[in-house]
């Protein structure tokens, strides 16, 4: 019989940031653009080890609240249901996304 050949183990799951934001005022329409743009561009220097996900509290109240966050906008890096960083407002200078890089294991 021949020996079986042990298959590799699967790639871990990405991490998944979850930016957690207020509701938009009525008629904020710029606001939102620009943080569209800024998770867009977030997105772009975090590569894809982490999976950039917003969450608006208008559309998905019991989830922004299940985090129990002080403020919003806030930031949660969750992989697999495990809570792995958090930071109130967005991360917006390099320390904070190497801090975020460092708490997914990526670097």
């Amino acid at each position: 019989m021949a020996p079986v050949s042990s298959l590799p183990a699967p790639p871990p799951a990405p991490a998944v940031l979850l930016i957690l934001l207020p509701p938009a005022a009525l008629g904020d329409a710029l606001p939102t653009a620009l943080t569209s743009a800024a998770l867009r561009a977030l997105q772009s220097r975090l590569g894809p080890a982490i999976r950039v996900l917003k969450v608006d509290e208008a559309s998905h109240p019991a989830v922004v609240r299940s985090f129990g966050t002080p403020a919003l906008p806030a930031c949660v890096l969750v992989r697999q249901g495990v809570e792995l960083w958090r930071h109130e407002g967005l991360p917006e200078d390099e320390a904070q996304v190497t801090h975020l890089l460092e708490a997914a294991g990526t670097t």
